[in-house]
């Protein structure tokens, strides 16, 4: 099994357990919510331009909404349970493409339940996070007010945001790291290291591709 079929079937797994008025890191989004994206994303391309683009969300909420009114919570489940469209063609793609995807949504759910705890993750699932982390850090942190610097425990350095000026150190696991660039950052276990205005600005700044 690949890890975006792992995260696929896990996420999924956690869903059913959960039920769909389950809270998510999403901001106004339920588990509900949370899998019509995630269904909108694989089998709706022409939807997928709002995920990004503020003029076309509103088209992309439509569809989205459409996926919720013809499909019970546990069917729509168990739709994004295999790859739609073009992943579930090409597992190479689906792997390439969705494993930080499903990774991130895994930890959104996860993450909004009472209690939760970082994972013990397979080392080659989070030398893969790092490796996507470390190449994407300057898109992920193109937002940020100040410079950053990731440091993953174990090893490797990042750099993103502007360049000159204050600069945060943010010091975590890869995952954890991933979390934090992924805009989670109130939810990421890592450590931040600097000036303590500029550490603020970081945490509250819209982060994410």
């Amino acid at each position: 099994m690949t890890h975006a079929r792992g995260e696929r079937s896990a996420l999924c797994d956690l869903l059913d357990r959960l039920g769909p008025d389950a809270p998510t890191l999403c901001a106004g989004w339920t588990a509900y919510d949370l899998a019509a994206h995630l269904a909108v994303r694989e089998r709706r391309p022409d939807a997928m331009g709002g995920i990004a683009i503020k003029a076309l969300a509103g088209y992309t909420a439509s569809v989205q909404n459409g996926f919720k009114a013809r499909h019970p919570f546990p069917e729509l489940v168990g739709v994004i349970r295999k790859p739609g469209g073009v992943y579930g063609l090409l597992p190479a793609l689906d792997e390439a493409v969705n494993t930080l995807e499903l990774f991130v949504h895994h930890e959104d759910v996860r993450r909004a339940q009472p209690a939760w705890q970082p994972r013990e993750l397979p080392a080659d699932l989070e030398a893969l996070i790092w490796k996507r982390v470390s190449t994407g850090a300057r898109l992920m942190l193109r937002k940020s007010p100040v410079g950053v610097v990731l440091h993953r425990l174990g090893g490797g350095v990042a750099l993103g945001g502007p360049r000159g000026g204050s600069r945060v150190e943010v010091t975590g696991k890869a995952a954890e790291l991933l979390m934090f660039c992924f805009g989670r950052q109130a939810h990421a276990r890592v450590e931040l290291t600097g000036d303590p205005g500029s550490v603020t600005r970081l945490r509250e700044a819209t982060l994410g591709v």
